[in-house]
């Protein structure tokens, strides 16, 4: 069965400096996050890797790690795709406002890939690590059955993806009794760590909460495209209606927001995997360091081998 590894790589990367953080080297041969990512998906099973990128970013990223990874796959058979999000790529009927520059969010990132997704599949951010364990847990749960509105997603505590170098966004998550499914999710700004803990906007958030770190699994079932692509598509439009009035030059089309609106409404389910893994990423300029050394001690203790595919 097909499984297709969505990578969301299109983000500005405002906060890292101006540079593009996606393609900043961190291994030991200068591979990138995504190649760890790329690496521990095919290794779980999946078999399809999508890359949304910008069309302003494609040569960069094909140089650093697009016609790299196609060596790869094509190696272990594994296909490659490119989206590309676009700001102009929105509903009929609406007009981009005047001085917008944002792209429109994660939401956006996976509508752009639509016309590639035809089969069950995991989303992630390009710029984020998120252990081990957690690409064979989706994959697992991706294979099953599932109704059309029945979704997944990976949870990470939140002290286990705090930056050391500035505030973060995450989605905070309330489970029901059991443990098993998120009921609400809360898209959360400015999560800093603090001598006690954590804080949003001097608010303190316990530092076991579970937080979403936007990797998410949609279901397919068998001759049919994941039905979240239709929930997506017509969201969008609402979105427009709603928000982009209000703040027309930053509001964001997130899934965490939406799939937080859908659990409230009850017209959804989300099944929630948990990792105990640590997350980490390169938010800041001042965090690669850390995470080369994150990655040089992960293969030290033999997570990795120094030549990151030869164990596939």
């Amino acid at each position: 069965m097909k499984t297709t590894l969505l990578i969301m790589a299109a983000g500005i990367g405002s906060r890292f400096g101006g540079g593009i953080k996606q393609l900043e080297p961190v291994g030991l041969n200068d591979e990138i996050i995504m190649d760890y990512s790329v690496h521990d998906a095919i290794a779980a099973g999946f078999n399809k890797i999508v890359f949304v990128i910008r069309k302003d970013i494609e040569e960069d990223f094909r140089q650093r790690i697009g016609c790299r990874i196609e060596k790869v796959c094509q190696r272990l058979d594994v296909e490659v795709g490119y989206a590309f999000q676009d700001l102009q790529a929105i509903p009929d009927g609406f007009s981009v406002p005047q001085g917008r520059v944002k792209p429109w969010g994660t939401g956006q990132a996976v509508l752009a890939a639509k016309e590639l997704l035809h089969e069950p599949f995991m989303v992630i951010n390009a710029d984020d690590y998120y252990g081990k364990s957690a690409y064979p847990m989706l994959h697992h749960w991706l294979l099953q059955e599932h109704e059309d509105n029945a979704f997944a997603m990976v949870g990470f505590t939140l002290e286990n993806t705090l930056s050391e170098n500035g505030g973060v966004t995450r989605g905070l998550c309330r489970v029901d009794g059991n443990h098993s499914h998120v009921v609400d999710v809360v898209e959360t700004r400015n999560i800093v760590k603090t001598p006690d803990g954590a804080q949003a906007d001097g608010v303190g958030v316990a530092l076991d909460t579970l937080v979403s770190m936007n990797m998410w699994g949609f279901p397919a079932k068998k001759g049919c495209d994941p039905h979240f692509l239709e929930i997506l598509e017509s969201h969008f439009r609402e979105f427009f209606l709603e928000e982009v009035g209000a703040n027309p030059l930053k509001s964001e089309y997130l899934l965490p927001t939406l799939i937080g609106g859908l659990l409230r409404k009850k017209q959804c389910t989300l099944k929630v995997l948990p990792s105990m893994d640590k997350w980490f990423g390169v938010t800041y300029q001042e965090d690669k360091q850390t995470v080369m050394n994150s990655f040089r001690q992960l293969i030290e203790d033999g997570v990795y081998q120094k030549d990151l595919y030869s164990d596939l």
